[in-house]
């Protein structure tokens, strides 16, 4: 899927945005420790769009919000086990883990195709995605100074996601053997 289909963007803007105020308050009063509830929604988002680009979702309302539960009680989880740090400082590379004949042309080889990735990237979902991903900003900071809307910020972040994991599996990244289980 080289971009998400028109008939895909209008299901998801009618029937799955609107439900983003009453789903933050909702995962913000269930999971309170969860630091960042954009990265859940996005998460969320992302499993939702793909659900319906394989098939239909009766019921958009009760699937987002039973996926967005799932995607929050993953990150308890993880967070549980291990403590994240922002994409700057330390986001693991698919060639180091468990891999330890990895080598430097292998992260470089890495780090230039999700350069690659980005930069195919309509420019505001590129935008868009560096200062979330990069400079970690909020999603409501990054709207502020786009003058665009949250909403606006979450399509162009689910978009850019689900680009930048096409372009990867396209050129085999990650590897199967490596990343699923």
């Amino acid at each position: 899927m080289d971009s998400p289909r028109p008939d895909h963007a209008a299901w998801f803007a009618s029937e799955v945005l609107p439900h983003e105020p009453a789903l933050r308050s909702w995962l913000q009063a269930r999971f309170a420790s969860v630091r960042d509830i954009d990265d859940v929604l996005q998460e969320a988002y992302l499993r939702v769009f793909r659900a319906r680009a394989a098939g239909k979702i009766d019921h958009p309302k009760a699937y987002l919000f039973n996926t967005a539960r799932n995607a929050a009680l993953d990150r308890v989880r993880r967070d549980r086990v291990v403590a994240f740090e922002p994409l700057t400082d330390s986001e693991g590379s698919f060639v180091l883990e468990g891999n330890a004949d990895a080598t430097s042309a292998d992260v470089d080889f890495e780090l230039e195709t999700l350069a690659a990735a980005i930069r195919t990237l309509p420019e505001r979902c590129r935008e868009v995605l560096i200062l979330r991903k990069y400079h970690g900003l909020p999603h409501e900071e990054i709207a502020a100074r786009l003058g665009i809307t949250r909403n606006t910020v979450n399509a162009h972040i689910t978009l850019a996601m689900l680009r930048c994991r096409e372009y990867f599996r396209a050129r085999g990244l990650p590897r199967k053997d490596r990343h699923e289980s």
